[in-house]
């Protein structure tokens, strides 16, 4: 029986516990380059223990962005910027790690808090693309159906920035295919409609994650792991579901995939999610007995003992939390001392520490 305090190994790496930051947008970049507010927020979760910190969903291509202050990596001239942040992120002990992302149809839109909405063209927006003409939301641009050649094109992308990434230092990569963007608008018989090669059957909406995933793993070197994010389910009675996410992480393992991380929804503009305390924690569980690869549950996790029992109990193997970060950049160290764990702290901040605490060892 594990707990959250163990090691986790994941191909050469140890994570030395197994609380982690998910990825959480922040909408501060400008033209994709991340800044001061990207290496301090990102950070601070360092020096407070996380085992392993993700960027915020990095977009592979301009267009691939859900607004335009999105981070992005698709170009070399990123790679200094990340560099200085998975520098310093190693530092203090923390893995780091990258989510890349493209936005598809819900892409070209106000950060949340200046209401989610399109941003037409002539305002510095663009017209998004998608598997089919359908826009997410009345408020929203309805996408352009992409063609073979958009497709290849975005698979491309997801390649060359795993190149980008590696050069930066990082040392584990997502592939977003959740929340409703374009991975995810493959895999939903909601969002793709389409009637070649890439839609209609499971068969068909899986190909564009499998075959990304595939040839982003040549680039990326074995003996670094290699994660993928879903949604789990859609919460919805006509969309994706909870089975062909199981079937879905079988296909994925023998790719290379280490750990599928699990959320869901995102690709409905109005569900009906029955949320509360880890409520996707079933369905990590699901996945990791059903399909023998490792998950990562995230989603309402807020307290040292709940992720304690996530992973004793085997329903997930790592748990990410997001807005739980936010309030306390601490938790990790908080949990440990709750949990009766040492974890090791800053040298910077020993003289705070309890006494006998061992000294924070960077990441090699």
């Amino acid at each position: 029986m594990n707990h959250l305090f163990d090691v986790l190994q994941l191909r050469s790496l140890n994570l030395p516990h197994r609380l982690a930051v998910s990825p959480m947008c922040q909408y501060s970049a400008i033209d994709g380059y991340p800044n001061d507010w990207h290496l301090v927020h990102l950070g601070s979760r360092a020096v407070g223990g996380a085992s392993l910190v993700f960027t915020e969903a990095t977009a592979v291509t301009p267009d691939g962005r859900i607004t335009p202050a999105d981070l992005g990596i698709w170009e070399d001239g990123h790679i200094d910027s990340f560099a200085r942040i998975a520098r310093f992120l190693h530092e203090q002990g923390s893995v780091a790690g990258i989510q890349l992302a493209h936005a598809g149809r819900k892409g070209s839109a106000t950060p949340p808090w200046d209401g989610g909405a399109a941003i037409p063209a002539e305002q510095g927006g663009w017209i998004p693309f998608a598997p089919s003409p359908e826009a997410f939301s009345e408020k929203m641009t309805v996408p352009e159906e992409m063609t073979l050649i958009d497709i290849a094109a975005v698979r491309k992308a997801f390649v060359d920035a795993a190149r980008r990434a590696l050069h930066a230092g990082f040392r584990v990569l997502e592939i977003h295919a959740a929340h409703g963007y374009l991975i995810h608008e493959f895999l939903s018989p909601l969002s793709n409609h389409r009637t070649d090669s890439y839609g209609g059957s499971f068969e068909g909406r899986i190909r564009m994650l499998l075959e990304v995933t595939a040839q982003v793993r040549v680039v990326w070197p074995e003996r670094l792991p290699l994660f993928v994010r879903i949604s789990a389910t859609d919460w919805d009675d006509r969309g994706w579901a909870v089975d062909e996410s199981v079937e879905l992480a079988r296909r994925l393992k023998p790719l290379g995939v280490d750990v599928v991380d699990c959320s869901s929804g995102g690709n409905v503009a109005k569900p009906s999610i029955p949320s509360g305390s880890g409520y996707q924690s079933a369905m990590a569980e699901r996945i990791r007995r059903e399909a023998e690869v490792m998950t990562a549950a995230v989603g309402s996790i807020t307290s040292a003992a709940q992720a304690d029992h996530i992973v004793c109990t085997g329903q997930a193997d790592l748990v990410l939390m997001a807005r739980q970060m936010l309030r306390d950049p601490y938790i990790a160290v908080h949990a440990a001392q709750e949990l009766g764990v040492q974890l090791s702290w800053p040298v910077q901040y020993l003289r705070a520490a309890p006494a006998g605490l061992p000294r924070r060892k960077p990441v090699e």
